[in-house]
């Protein structure tokens, strides 16, 4: 199977990264892009911070912060499955 990727280039803090991805990610890399854009703009509107090496750090914290807390949501989300199937289980398992 041929590799299907692109070349594309995104510009995130006034500098251009360019990237190799493959073509059925693009949308995905551009709409993050765009996402760090509006972070970056919105700190840059609510604190003092022009500095764009701080405000990308900044935008990093803030979503390896959300994603490790949808992480642990997930995580929670499985626990609770797992005890509601296990729990019909039992009750399968004493009507039987």
């Amino acid at each position: 199977m041929e590799n299907d990727s692109i070349k594309i280039k995104l510009n995130i803090g006034d500098r251009l990264y360019p990237l190799t991805v493959e073509r059925s990610q693009e949308f995905y890399f551009r709409e993050a892009a765009k996402l760090i854009e509006k972070t970056i703009k919105n700190l840059e509107e609510n604190y003092s911070v022009r500095d764009k090496q701080d405000l990308l750090a900044m935008s990093c914290i803030q979503f390896a912060a959300k994603s490790l807390k949808n992480k642990s949501k997930s995580n929670d989300t499985d626990i609770e499955l797992e005890e509601m199937v296990l729990k019909m289980i039992n009750n399968i398992d004493n009507s039987i």
